[in-house]
């Protein structure tokens, strides 16, 4: 089989058989295929796409190209979660303990931030000694002891995926449907779960700006589960402004606590006690989607999720104590509140401009590998549809470095859009596709 026939055939809009796309994922990841041919390769896909056949066969190649975890000796509905990535989103920090507090079994694989987009991993790093890299046996104890466990995504697991994904990201390809859905449902695959929830952002702040590309990729997603087996759904949330009101990663730890503590109310929590519902409905533990919102709420209200994420952080090696002290949380040394002359109703909030502005001020990284700062960031004390008055705080800034406030300033403010009358609701959930 010759690798330069099959990017003609491609190239040309041929359908590839479901051997040439192994050969294909088997030899790149051997090192057999140069980084060189593959990006003529992934042009030709950008631009001639695959088909569903094609996308399900590059799925289960790249879902075999290393190490699968081993999650048959876990009793229970063991389940998975994913997002398409946003800003402010902490969601992950309580689904885990939430999924383990309402009787279902979760292993999370999280990677880190990367541009404007916040990393789990990251967040997990700002608890005091709380470890994000186990081995395989210490991620199945947790799985086994208390429901949960999740750590950093490992080389020997979905090795394709990892050298693609970097590939991609340089040779202008990352938008292409196929390689994104593929990239998303392998990992899946391969850690075994029984069911699957993803949360597809869709705005300004959001990979999918656009509606209706976003549903395209969680119907992409969904059929490609259905395709290998995989019982999946997908909510499509927006992103248009931030999830929560903490943009940063010791900030986004507070606000998590708050939720798990059932001391507030809001997006972050909405969106997840969906998503932890629709697992609930797969698992069959309930028989509505009110009836999976309503346990799931019982058990933040009762405190078993908050107790759950106390052993998360307990079992890997962290400090529990927090989400009694929050001062044992790293915190910046400087904080500035940003007002606006304006009076009225905030009517946009871009998420982008924020996500920008906490990056710059050090709580992301532009490049992999970057160090960052994980005291600093955003709070925002005004949301879409709050009322401003004159001189009214809308964000504080946490910083220790000023080198970039001026920037992280302008573009907070110019995040802001204020009407002088309130804007109607945004819809957080846009549409569930299953």
């Amino acid at each position: 089989m010759s690798f330069l026939d099959l990017v003609l055939k491609k190239r040309n809009g041929g359908k590839l058989e479901s051997e040439e796309i192994d050969f294909l994922v088997e030899n790149y990841v051997a090192g057999e295929i140069p980084d060189y041919q593959m990006s003529a390769f992934l042009m030709a896909v950008y631009f001639n796409s695959f088909d569903r056949e094609e996308t399900a066969q590059l799925t289960r190649a790249m879902a075999n190209s290393g190490d699968q975890l081993a999650l048959s000796g876990i009793e229970g509905f063991k389940v998975d979660k994913h997002s398409s990535g946003g800003v402010g989103d902490s969601v992950s920090l309580v689904l885990v303990p939430l999924v383990a507090a309402v009787g279902l079994k979760i292993g999370k694989l999280s990677g880190r931030g990367l541009g404007h987009t916040g990393g789990t991993i990251d967040k997990l790093e700002s608890i005091p000694g709380f470890r994000v890299s186990l081995s395989t046996e210490e991620f199945l104890a947790g799985m086994k002891k208390d429901g949960m466990a999740i750590m950093e995504h490992t080389s020997d697991l979905v090795p394709a995926d990892q050298k693609l994904y970097e590939l991609r990201d340089v040779t202008g390809t990352v938008e292409s449907l196929p390689l994104i859905i593929s990239s998303i449902m392998s990992k899946k695959i391969a850690c075994g779960p029984d069911g699957v929830v993803l949360d597809i952002k869709s705005g300004a702040g959001a990979i999918m700006k656009e509606f209706d590309r976003a549903k395209e990729l969680a119907q992409g997603c969904v059929d490609i589960g259905k395709e290998v087996g995989l019982n999946v759904t997908a909510l499509i949330t927006d992103m248009n402004q931030p999830l929560g009101r903490a943009v940063g990663n010791s900030l986004e730890v507070r606000e998590a606590i708050k939720v798990l503590k059932d001391e507030t109310s809001g997006d972050l929590r909405e969106v997840t006690v969906n998503l932890v519902a629709e697992l609930l409905l797969q698992s069959g533990k309930v028989d509505s989607k009110k009836e999976g919102v309503e346990l799931t709420e019982d058990k933040l209200a009762s405190g078993l999720a908050l107790e759950k994420f106390e052993s998360l952080i307990e079992n890997q090696g962290g400090n529990s104590k927090i989400t009694e002290d929050s001062n044992l949380l790293t915190a910046s040394e400087n904080r500035l509140e940003i007002q606006l002359e304006e009076e009225g109703y905030v009517s946009k909030l871009d998420a982008l401009k924020i996500g920008r502005a906490a990056n710059i001020l050090g709580a992301g990284r532009q490049e992999k590998g970057e160090e960052i700062d994980y005291a600093v960031g955003i709070e925002l004390e005004k949301k879409i549809g709050d009322e401003l008055t004159a001189s009214n705080t809308v964000a504080r800034v946490h910083y220790n470095d000023d080198s970039n406030l001026e920037e992280a300033k302008t573009l907070i403010r110019d995040a802001y859009t204020v009407s002088p009358t309130p804007p109607s609701t945004p819809e957080l959930i846009k549409e569930r596709v299953r």
